[in-house]
């Protein structure tokens, strides 16, 4: 009996024992995988715990890594305007328009150069291939557009110029294999200019008249009565070797001013006091524009 009480207890104390052990390797072993070394960073490092024959991940790495596609193009996206306005038929005021499109090949090797036209509510163009060697330039004008799109009238164009340039080493055999560290993203400079010119002709100077007269008479009663028998001056263009008589062309400008007709003019005296030759500059209502166009990669 006694010994049986001796074995009990000697069981209970082993079992006391093993269960103190288990619970400090299991402090041991959460130290252990919480004490990191000095400079570890956390979210990076992945350790895992060997604990009754399993594998326990105490870390991951949720850091995602961004793929994105290597472009297969830039392209180059330039609005156009060619032909004239004559009426308010718009979409601009009346005047005559033109555009020309340069280009600049910045690259080390010669570049294959892909362009077409697209119209304002009207149809596209058949792609047009161009090679542009190294530091070289050329541009489209709007001859080049209306031959694109086989429009020879001197009709209004309004549209864009898409001008690709293709990273395929296909198309572009000169520059060898390209990988997605090596292609140039703006391989060309590419400025637009625009002109627009109200006038048929440039500025040139010409012979003005300057006349000085009075009003003496107005039997239209049409001109203002603070006109009358006071200097008045009037600036009109003169032509070389021409004969004119200056009252009627006075009484011509007063006509148009004062909506005078013809039985209106003869109602009205003027007196001429003196003219004065000089040469003014006809002002020409004309306008430029420049812009660079921006590079746009195309996956």
């Amino acid at each position: 009996m006694k010994n049986q009480r001796k074995s009990y207890m000697i069981l209970v104390v082993a079992g006391i024992i093993s269960i103190v052990g288990t619970i400090l390797l299991q402090d041991h072993n959460s130290v252990s995988a919480q004490s990191l070394p000095t400079g570890s960073d956390a979210s990076k490092l992945s350790e895992t715990l060997s604990t009754n024959n399993s594998t326990l991940p105490m870390s991951s790495d949720t850091e995602e890594t961004n793929s994105t596609a290597n472009p297969s193009e830039v392209m180059y996206t330039a609005k156009f305007e060619c032909g004239s306005i004559f009426a308010g038929e718009g979409p601009l005021r009346p005047g005559h328009y033109d555009t020309d499109v340069s280009m600049f090949n910045k690259d080390r090797s010669e570049l294959t150069i892909l362009w077409n036209v697209v119209e304002n509510d009207g149809p596209s163009s058949n792609t047009v291939l161009m090679n542009l060697g190294t530091e070289n330039s050329t541009g489209i004008t709007c001859q080049d557009i209306r031959k694109a799109l086989g429009d020879y009238n001197e009709n209004f164009l309004e549209g864009f110029i898409i001008i690709n340039v293709p990273f395929d080493s296909v198309l572009q055999p000169s520059k060898g294999a390209i990988i997605s560290t090596s292609y140039d993203v703006d391989p060309l400079e590419v400025q637009v200019f625009y002109t627009a010119n109200a006038l048929d002709t440039l500025p040139h100077e010409v012979v003005v008249d300057k006349i000085s007269f009075y009003i003496i008479q107005d039997g239209s009663g049409k001109i203002p009565q603070n006109m009358m028998r006071q200097t008045l001056d009037i600036s009109i263009p003169s032509a070389l070797n021409e004969l004119s008589n200056t009252e009627d062309r006075v009484k011509e400008i007063l006509a148009n001013q004062y909506n005078l007709t013809s039985d209106d003019l003869s109602k009205v005296v003027v007196r001429i006091k003196d003219v004065n030759v000089g040469v003014g500059t006809l002002i020409d209502d004309h306008a430029i524009s420049l812009s660079t166009v921006r590079p746009q990669l195309v996956s």
